[in-house]
């Protein structure tokens, strides 16, 4: 491509001056992205905020910040996002990419419409590498980073949430593998796992899974009522914390001279991780005691 092909002339000039640093945000929108978008603002990054609708980010209107249109999901809208970044950034390129955009899908595996467990991985897989693959002639020109926000499940799978556990255990798995690929360009790729956190994101999950639930055979729904409903009492009780640690987390992994390969925000996805190095019998035992299951009788009828 064009854009491409002018960046690559230009890779020779050398990282940015620390004037005209830029960063990407996928999911700029709210919660973690437009806190996000709000702290490389102050810092004096050139912010390219990435939503679906514009129209609808009026929020984000403040120096330094460039809304921008783009929906992961969509090559067509991946490319003409980055062709508009390539169009005004040039030599300087991207010095840093946040794919923060991101959904959840939860309940029981066997009840999870086969078009939501897609919907997941579009997301929060192939949305990552969609942008990534596109930004990476910004980034080599910008000797730029890579910030993908994961989450503690991609080690600790957690039941009734298992299509985002297999999701971000996907994502985190293509961190590695690029962290070693686009070493040769000094692009280091780093992962953020934050805990449970105050944003919508949740209360969005709990909506759609009850509309997926609504739409499925009530005799294979009621199997599960007695574990959704134990699930849903631990979760409520859950105290979600600011994002105010997890951005920290971002900004350290954006600027730090060698960042790790992961951070972790958050005392339960610290928690979580720590679950990870149990041996599975007694990891699963932990679990089922954490979300209320190992109390829980089967629902009437589950056993026929």
């Amino acid at each position: 491509m064009l854009w491409q092909t002018c960046l690559v002339a230009h890779v020779g000039v050398g990282m940015a001056s620390q004037d005209s640093k830029a960063v990407l945000i996928t999911g700029a929108g709210g919660g973690i992205g437009a806190a996000a978008v709000e702290a490389f603002a102050a810092r004096g990054y050139r912010v390219y905020a990435a939503v679906r609708n514009v129209d609808t980010a009026g929020h984000l209107d403040r120096a330094n910040v460039v809304r921008l249109e783009l929906d992961v999901t969509d090559a067509g809208s991946v490319r003409r996002a980055l062709e508009r970044v390539a169009a005004e950034r040039a030599a300087d390129g991207l010095q840093v990419l946040l794919n923060n955009a991101g959904v959840i899908v939860q309940g029981p595996l066997e009840l999870v419409p086969e078009a939501e467990l897609h919907r997941q991985f579009d997301v929060n897989v192939y949305g990552p590498q969609r942008v990534l693959t596109a930004a990476l002639p910004l980034l080599r020109a910008g000797r730029g980073r890579v910030i993908n926000i994961s989450a503690p499940t991609a080690r600790t799978a957690m039941p009734y949430l298992g299509p985002i556990s297999a999701s971000k255990a996907a994502l985190e798995s293509l961190s590695k593998a690029a962290r070693v690929e686009l070493a040769p360009w000094g692009i280091p790729v780093t992962v953020v796992e934050p805990g449970a956190v105050e944003t919508t994101i949740f209360a969005k999950a709990e909506t759609n899974a009850r509309k997926a639930l609504a739409l499925t055979d009530g005799d294979r729904v009621e199997l599960y009522r007695n574990q959704l409903a134990a699930v849903d009492a631990a979760l409520a009780g859950q105290k979600a914390g600011p994002v105010d640690g997890v951005v920290k987390a971002i900004v350290r992994a954006a600027e730090a001279r060698r960042p790790k390969e992961c951070y972790v925000a958050g005392s339960d996805a610290r928690m979580l991780r720590l679950l990870s190095y149990l041996p599975f019998r007694l990891r699963d035992r932990v679990l089922a005691r954490a979300l209320g299951l190992a109390r829980v009788d089967l629902a009437a009828g589950a056993l026929r």
